[in-house]
């Protein structure tokens, strides 16, 4: 009995955590996200301009975080505040 509750135990973990043990691939999503598209684009001009001795690397890496934000505000990713209800 004892042996059938641990079986069953064990398979609801696994059922439950399915997505966490085998993530889905994210090399698709990636390339249909307008975001990523956008993020990836800035991070190449970026990096052209540290080749080109523009900016430093601290400052690149800098510019890339606030091309994250540039893009999420771009093609209107992230979530906004929930609607109102009366």
């Amino acid at each position: 009995m004892a042996l059938a509750v641990l079986a069953g135990a064990l398979a609801s973990l696994a059922v439950i955590h399915w997505e966490d043990l085998f993530p889905p691939d994210e090399v698709h999503r990636a390339a249909d996200d307008p975001v990523a598209i956008c993020l990836a684009a800035r991070a190449s001009d970026i990096d052209k301009m540290v080749e080109e001795g523009v900016v430093t690397e601290t400052q690149a890496a800098t510019f890339k975080q606030r091309a994250e934000a540039l893009c999420q505000a771009q093609v209107g990713g992230g979530n906004g505040p929930p609607p109102l209800t009366n």
